[in-house]
């Protein structure tokens, strides 16, 4: 099957935006993430529906007011966490209300105050251990109104009367009335599994059920999660995926079908594969980017690749090898599963455990010294200081504990005890060049011809 194949080269590039834009923004409403969205997605519904259940294995489910992408997840991502109003990654306790508002909601009409709403969750949250939630604590209220206020930028609820933040600061005299929309509360919500049945996260992933299968059925889905893998991953190498998958990401074409679906460019090189979106069309995060953060992380990579380089070798850095794609896997699902209510789970029920594969060989990647990043970060605030800003200045080992977060969120470097290990794409930053410029840093990356490549070994 032809990825597009009932679009017209005229309109390939429209299609290829409502791609993008689906998958950046699983669940479409009238009003998010803008008025412009639904019309576009509702116009190439058809093609995207086929489309993206033949390619990747996902389902788009729309109705008169939303679009919903069901995807099959394969790994377990804390990349894109819901936001606070301030733009904070939701912690346990908002996740925690953000479900208990949800199932409010859900028992609902068509209206709701918002003292009503947090009464009702509260009473929830009261029958669940280790959880709690006291209206009379401002941090509680905070809380809950961060969960309404995502699925108020959702469209799920509408502001009729009052204000939430007014709420907040003093409940006895502030109110807000909401309008509840029950499609969109039905659209946001749609578990995979049953959940009482489910006695880990990992269940909650797409995994071969050993179901008996041809040969043609087994390689379709094997190529489905190799182009799964690709889209949703800022890289796939090689060593950390699972063999049986290889042959498929290695697949002319993969390329084919990724870049005629999102319009982007797919490279592949000795040690993996990876789409590449300078344009930010798709990915949540774009680097380099602009920012004191981005700029030190730009910065610290390109020492990090200098350090890591063929021009090191009076004292080239430890080879060590990094945590596995299935360690990684059973740390965060560790992680999730410790807040699993274990007594609301039907044991008898529950979907055994089927943890990834390992891969055969292991790769070694450069080792790098906490000590010796300290060190270049304060290098680089020292030369650079004055195109960052003072809060930042005044506490260097901050700035680079949200530089290697950010490096390691793009799989540019992993995070292990003691330090991090240099991955291959990191290579791609070893020509950056950058000056002071009155208002900031100007980082560019700058590549001789024969380095053009994608990514290569940093050794």
């Amino acid at each position: 099957m032809r990825v597009a194949a009932d679009v017209s080269p005229l309109e390939l590039a429209d299609y290829q935006r409502a791609v993008r834009l689906l998958l950046r923004h699983p669940l479409i409403t009238p009003t998010y993430p803008d008025r412009n969205a639904l019309p576009l997605i509702r116009r190439w519904a058809a093609q995207l529906r086929a489309d993206l259940s033949e390619v990747l294995g996902y389902r788009l489910l729309t109705t008169a007011d939303t679009a919903r992408l069901l995807r099959a997840h394969d790994r377990l991502d804390a990349t894109t966490p819901a936001l606070t109003r301030t733009d904070r990654p939701f912690n346990r306790r908002r996740y925690a209300y953000l479900m208990l508002t949800l199932a409010a909601l859900g028992r609902s009409g068509t209206q709701i105050a918002l003292s009503e709403l947090a009464d009702a969750v509260a009473a929830d949250a009261a029958r669940i251990d280790g959880l709690g939630m006291d209206t009379e604590r401002k941090p509680d209220r905070d809380a809950f109104v961060d969960a309404v206020a995502w699925l108020e930028r959702r469209g799920a609820l509408a502001l009729a009367d009052g204000s939430a933040s007014a709420w907040v600061n003093d409940p006895d005299r502030a109110e807000a009335l909401y309008d509840i929309d029950r499609e969109i509360i039905g659209a946001i919500y749609r578990p995979s599994r049953v959940l009482q049945h489910v006695g880990s996260v990992t269940a909650l992933l797409d995994t071969d059920q050993n179901l008996m299968r041809g040969q043609a059925t087994t390689r379709r889905a094997a190529a489905r999660k190799a182009r799964r893998l690709v889209l949703e991953q800022p890289v796939v190498y090689y060593a950390e995926a699972d063999e049986s998958l290889h042959g498929q990401l290695r697949s002319p074409s993969l390329i084919e079908d990724l870049e005629r679906l999102t319009g982007l460019s797919v490279e592949r090189r000795a040690e993996g594969v990876a789409i590449i979106d300078t344009s930010g069309r798709l990915s949540d995060v774009r680097f380099p980017g602009g920012g004191t953060i981005a700029q030190a992380a730009l910065l610290l990579a390109a020492r990090i690749a200098a350090y890591c380089g063929p021009g090191n070798r009076r004292n080239p850095p430890a080879l060590l090898p990094a945590p596995s794609a299935a360690e990684r896997l059973a740390e965060a699902a560790a992680r999730i599963d410790a807040a699993l209510p274990r007594a609301n789970v039907l044991a008898e029920l529950a979907v055994p455990d089927k943890p990834e594969t390992a891969t055969a060989d292991e790769a070694v990647h450069p080792f790098l010294p906490e000590t010796w990043l300290r060190r270049v970060m304060r290098e680089l605030v020292g030369h650079y200081g004055a195109a960052f800003g003072a809060v930042w200045r005044a506490d260097p080992d901050r700035l680079l504990d949200k530089a290697v977060a950010l490096l390691a969120k793009l799989r540019l470097v992993a995070v292990v005890e003691g330090g991090v290990l240099a991955l291959p794409l990191l290579a791609r930053y070893r020509g950056v060049t950058a000056e002071v410029k009155q208002r900031g840093v100007t980082a560019e990356v700058k590549q001789r011809p024969e380095q053009s490549a994608l990514f290569e070994d940093v050794k």
